[in-house]
């Protein structure tokens, strides 16, 4: 967690005056919610903002400040805040009821759609979140194998359930954070990513015991620390030679890399894929949807035709009549425009553009990214690189992830925000097809002014 960085920062004493509501807003957080935040990521001292409304590209806080926003509801929001199709279909659901608590006619055209784009998708099961969806994929392939012990990629976020709950920030050697069972997470095996040896080596050894490996296609963090697609291939391989349920979490790739996905990029087919985020237009929603053999074991009767017993799920708020009236606006809208190939355009010149910035600055930071993600690197330990010649694939996870906390990346998150930019914390975004030419000149002209006042009180040189 970000420790109160220095009360003397002109970055942060700017930052303070700008925000006198959000820091109100803080206050009384701090009484109510355990460090004042209802999700980790939104936790930055000396306060986070506190947002009012949004619209398109574009949020206000509660002091009336505008910003461009990279937050994008944490990925969600492929096409922006609040757009009208998708806003029109939800209010036409909301006065019809939000909870039938039975089938209805949404939830099939959702999943219908969802086997429309995804390429792996014969059958599909509705959660309502992404860590849900990874939770029932294990137990899933737990189920299928009748194998114990879970593949992760050191660096790679599932979720904050306890198969999932370290070696993402921290507790790489896989033993457990607090409130995780040592026994369960002795069930959890660990490679680094791009390291093809070190994964046949691990499988040699304990593939047997393997039910499922599961990975980000792309890369930790959408791609922050990317991934070889020949790396991604051999897992592929690998896992189907050894009858290992091979699982891509496409939580953020979904519809975000391409219309099917990372899988229908790479041309790769996964055994199950876990979805949330844009699957459900910005409401909460999740699917975890595969191959029918392994989906299956949830049907009551094919189970038992199998002479087996069928795994267990229930979920009071699966395909919620709301959250499936997003869902179809979104993906309808997905499937009939050109809105990712919009969200690539504007990624890839806003890369170029920020590069451009770091160059003439004389800095050796780097932006990278892919598809709709931009990642800026603040070289913490002043390597050799720059906006020209960065290649993040000749770096690990543990370089390319800076820890949270770091002084430089929150102060440049706070002067961004006071020049009215929201990047992502980690830092920065993904694009939206909502970004405009003005959001992109306005997001160039607050990282430059950003990087002036970081060198002005002396943290980068």
């Amino acid at each position: 967690m970000n420790a109160m960085p220095p009360t003397n920062s002109p970055i942060i004493a700017a930052f303070i005056a700008h925000t006198p509501g959000s820091a109100e807003n803080y206050a009384a957080a701090q009484r109510l919610f355990p460090g004042g935040v209802t999700h980790d990521s939104r936790y930055v001292r000396p306060h986070p903002l506190a947002i009012a409304r949004a619209e398109g590209a574009r949020k206000w806080d509660v002091d009336g400040n505008e910003y461009v926003d990279y937050a994008g509801g944490h990925g969600a929001l492929i096409l922006g805040h609040a757009h009208p199709a998708v806003m029109a279909r939800v209010a036409e659901q909301l006065a019809r009821g939000t909870h039938y608590g039975a089938n209805h006619a949404l939830e099939n055209r959702w999943a219908e759609l969802i086997q429309e784009l995804v390429p792996s998708a014969e059958m599909v099961r509705f959660t309502s979140s992404g860590t849900e969806a990874t939770l029932m994929a294990l137990r899933l392939a737990r189920a299928a194998t009748g194998r114990t012990k879970l593949l992760r990629l050191r660096g790679h976020f599932h979720g904050w359930h306890d198969h999932m709950a370290f070696g993402v920030t921290n507790h790489f050697d896989g033993t457990p954070t607090p409130g995780v069972l040592g026994a369960l997470a002795d069930n959890v095996v660990f490679v680094d990513p791009n390291d093809e040896a070190g994964l046949v080596a691990l499988l040699d050894a304990e593939g047997a015991d393997i039910a499922a490996a599961i990975l980000e296609p792309t890369g930790a963090s959408y791609g922050q620390a990317p991934l070889r697609p020949a790396f991604v291939r051999r897992l592929r391989e690998e896992t189907a030679r050894r009858g290992i349920v091979l699982v891509f979490d496409e939580v953020v790739t979904g519809f975000r890399v391409a219309r099917g996905g990372a899988q229908e990029e790479l041309g790769i087919r996964p055994d199950l894929t876990t979805l949330a985020k844009i699957l459900a237009g910005g409401l909460p929603g999740g699917a975890v949807v595969g191959t029918r053999d392994v989906l299956e074991l949830l049907d009551p009767e094919r189970a038992a035709a199998r002479g087996v017993e069928k795994v267990q799920h229930q979920g009071t708020y699966n395909a919620n009549p709301l959250s499936a009236a997003a869902g179809i606006a979104t993906l309808e809208i997905i499937r009939d425009t050109d809105a990712v190939a919009r969200c690539h355009a504007y990624a890839a010149r806003l890369r170029a553009a920020l590069n451009d910035v770091l160059a003439e600055e004389s800095l050796n930071w780097a932006v990278y990214g892919a598809h709709t993600g931009i990642h800026v690197f603040v070289n913490p330990k002043g390597l050799a690189i720059g906006p020209r010649n960065f290649e993040p694939l000749s770096m690990g996870y543990a370089e390319l992830k800076i820890p949270r906390g770091n002084q430089t990346v929150t102060k440049l998150l706070l002067a961004m925000r006071t020049r009215g930019v929201d990047f992502a914390p980690w830092p920065g975004g993904p694009a939206s097809a909502a970004h405009t030419d003005e959001d992109l000149d306005r997001t160039v002209a607050a990282f430059r002014g950003a990087i002036r006042a970081l060198r002005e009180e002396r943290e980068i040189a």
